[in-house]
C-alpha cells in the first residue's frame, strides 16, 4: 500500500511536456524538401508539390528580404525635422499687433484670417509658416515691394522737347488766360459785395423758372438717331449732327432748317460752334467743326453747305471737338487713346497728347483757356495745363467710362459723367470729388453747367430723360421728360432763355420756361 502511494506520488510531480510551436523566418522550401525526404513521400507527391508551385497554389519566396531599417529611418528623420521647426519656431519673433500679422500674413501670400481664428492662433499660424519657410522670406517679400514701388515711381509721366511752334502756343496762351483769370475772380468779388438777401432772392427766382420750364418744340430732325446739338454763340440757331452723316442748321425758336451740310459718309459724332460765330466771324469765315467715327474731322461755314476744310490724321473715331475760348485752337478727342489740339492759324497739329489708357470721349476747355478737362472710356478723367504740359489733376472716382465733362464758368468746378449713371462735380481748388449726383437710372451721356453763372446744371441719360440741378446743393429742380429714346445730346442758350435736347429717337426737343 505504502508503495502505491510512492508510485502515485512520483506520478503527480512529473510535469506535463509543453508542445512548443516552432516559428519560421523566411522560405519554407528548404524545410519542406527535409520533411519530404524524411518522410520518404513518393516520386509522385513531389511531382504534385513542383506542379503545385508552379501553378501558383504554393507560394515559394525565392529568399528576398526587406530592410525595415530605411523605413525606420525616415520615420525618424521626420520626427526630428519637426523638432527641429517646432525648436525654430520658438526662437521666431512675432509682432504682438494682430494689423502687422495680418500684413505679415498678406506679404507671404497667405490668408490673413481663418474661419473661426482669433489673434492668438493667427499669430501662432505666422509663426508656424515662419518656420517653415524661415524669417528672410518676410525681408525678401518688404525688399520686392520696395522694389516694385521704385519701378511704379519711374514709370511716372516723362516729357519730352516740343517743336518751337508749340512753346510759342504755351507763350501765347497764358498771355491770354490770366488776364481773363483776373476778370473772372473780379466778377466774383463783385458778385460777393452783393448783399446775401438779394442773391438768394435771385436764386429763387432762377429755381421757379427752372421748375416751370416745359417742351416748347420737339421736331424731327433726321432719319437717324441726332447725336448732338448746340446753340451759336447768338442763340438764333441750332446745329443738329445725326449718324446719317448730314448735319443741319436750324433757325430757333421756331426750328425751321436753314441748311443741310453734306460731307461726312458716316456716324458724326459732334458739331461745335466757333466761339465768335453769328458774333464778329463773318458767314464765310470757318464758324463750325464736326467729328465722325472715321476719323474724319471737317470744317464749314455759315454760307456753304461743303465744308471748307478737312483736318486729317486721325486713324480712329474722333468722338467730340471742342474749340478753345479764343476761336485759335480746336481740340479733338480721339479713340487711339489720345487727344489733339490743332491750331487753325498756321493750320499744324500743335500736341498729340496720350495719358488715357483706353479712348478719349469728350474734352471741354476752361472758360479762361488755361485748362482742358478730358475724359476717357478708362474711367477716369484728367485735367491738363495747356500753358505747361503738365497734367495738374487726375479724377479717379468713377466706375465706368466717362461720357461727358464740363467746366463751370466760375472756374473752380467740374463736371463729369458716367456709364456707372452718376454725375460727379469735382473742385479744383481741393482737388477732390465734392459731391456724387445719383443722377439718372442708365448711363450719363451729356453734362452742362448754366453757360453764363454756372447756377444750375444740365444732364442727360440713356433713360430717356434730362434733368436739371441745383448748383450748389445738387438737388433736382425739374424732369424733361418726352422722349421716346436716349438722349444723347443737350445745350444750353447763351442768352439762358432755351434749353436744346436731341435723342436716339431722332428728334430735337427745345424747352422754355413758360
Amino acid at each position: 500500500k505504502r508503495s502505491q502511494t510512492l508510485e502515485k506520488m512520483s506520478d503527480e510531480d512529473e510535469a506535463p511536456v509543453v508542445k512548443k510551436a516552432r516559428i519560421f523566418y523566411g522560405s519554407l522550401e528548404e524545410k519542406e524538401k527535409e520533411r519530404l525526404s524524411r518522410e520518404g513521400i513518393s516520386a509522385a507527391a513531389r511531382d504534385a508539390v513542383k506542379a503545385g508551385i508552379e501553378a501558383g497554389n504554393i507560394n515559394i519566396s525565392s529568399g528576398e528580404s526587406m530592410e525595415m531599417e530605411e523605413r525606420v529611418s525616415e520615420r525618424q528623420a521626420e520626427v526630428l525635422a519637426e523638432f527641429e521647426r517646432r525648436k525654430r519656431a520658438r526662437q521666431i519673433t512675432v509682432s504682438t499687433d494682430d494689423v502687422e500679422v495680418k500684413a505679415c500674413l498678406r506679404a507671404l501670400g497667405e490668408p490673413i484670417t481663418l474661419f473661426g481664428e482669433g489673434p492668438a492662433e493667427r499669430r501662432e499660424r505666422l509663426r508656424n509658416i515662419l518656420s517653415v519657410v524661415g524669417p528672410d522670406a518676410l525681408k525678401k517679400s518688404k525688399k520686392e515691394d520696395e522694389k516694385a514701388k521704385r519701378t511704379h515711381e519711374y514709370q511716372q509721366t516723362w516729357y519730352h522737347e516740343g517743336p518751337s511752334f508749340l512753346k510759342e502756343a504755351r507763350v501765347w496762351l497764358a498771355k491770354y488766360s490770366l488776364p481773363r483769370a483776373v476778370e473772372r475772380l473780379d466778377a466774383a468779388r463783385a458778385h460777393k459785395e452783393i448783399p446775401e438777401s438779394t442773391r438768394t432772392v435771385k436764386q429763387q427766382e432762377l429755381h421757379k423758372a427752372l421748375r416751370n420750364v416745359n417742351n416748347f418744340c420737339s421736331q424731327i430732325g433726321d432719319d437717324r438717331p441726332i447725336s448732338h446739338c448746340q446753340f451759336s454763340p447768338n442763340s438764333k440757331l441750332l446745329v443738329t449732327a445725326s449718324w446719317s452723316g448730314l448735319c443741319k442748321l436750324w433757325k430757333v425758336p421756331d426750328c425751321t432748317l436753314v441748311r443741310t451740310l453734306r460731307g461726312h459718309n458716316t456716324n458724326v459724332g459732334a458739331i461745335s460752334f466757333h466761339p465768335q460765330a453769328t458774333l464778329t466771324l463773318e458767314e464765310s469765315d470757318v464758324n463750325m467743326a464736326s467729328c465722325a467715327v472715321d476719323g474724319s474731322v471737317k470744317l464749314w461755314s455759315l454760307d456753304s453747305d461743303e465744308p471748307v476744310a478737312d483736318i486729317e490724321g486721325h486713324s480712329m473715331r474722333v468722338a467730340r471737338v471742342a474749340w478753345h475760348p479764343s476761336g485759335r485752337f480746336l481740340g479733338t478727342t480721339c479713340y487711339d487713346n489720345s487727344w489733339r489740339l490743332w491750331d487753325l492759324e498756321i493750320q499744324e497739329e500743335i500736341l498729340h497728347q496720350e495719358g488715357h489708357s483706353k479712348g478719349v470721349h469728350d474734352l471741354h476747355f476752361h472758360p479762361d483757356g488755361s485748362l482742358a478737362g478730358t475724359g476717357g472710356l478708362d474711367a477716369f478723367a484728367r485735367v491738363w495745363d495747356l500753358r505747361t504740359g503738365r497734367c495738374i489733376m487726375f479724377l479717379e472716382g468713377h466706375h465706368k467710362e466717362i461720357y461727358s465733362i464740363n467746366f463751370s464758368p466760375n472756374g473752380f468746378h467740374l463736371a463729369t459723367g458716367s456709364g456707372d449713371n452718376t454725375c460727379k462735380v469735382w473742385d479744383l481748388r481741393q482737388r477732390r470729388c465734392m459731391y456724387t449726383i445719383p443722377a439718372h437710372e442708365n448711363l450719363v451721356s451729356s453734362v452742362k453747367f448754366q453757360p453764363n453763372d454756372g447756377h444750375f446744371l444740365l444732364t442727360g441719360a440713356y433713360d430717356n430723360i434730362a434733368k436739371v440741378w441745383t448748383h450748389p446743393g445738387w438737388s433736382p429742380l425739374k424732369t424733361l421728360a418726352g422722349h421716346e429714346g436716349k438722349v444723347m445730346g443737350l445745350d444750353l442758350s447763351p442768352d439762358g432763355q432755351l434749353i436744346a435736347t436731341c435723342s436716339y429717337d431722332r428728334t430735337f426737343k427745345l424747352w422754355m420756361s413758360e
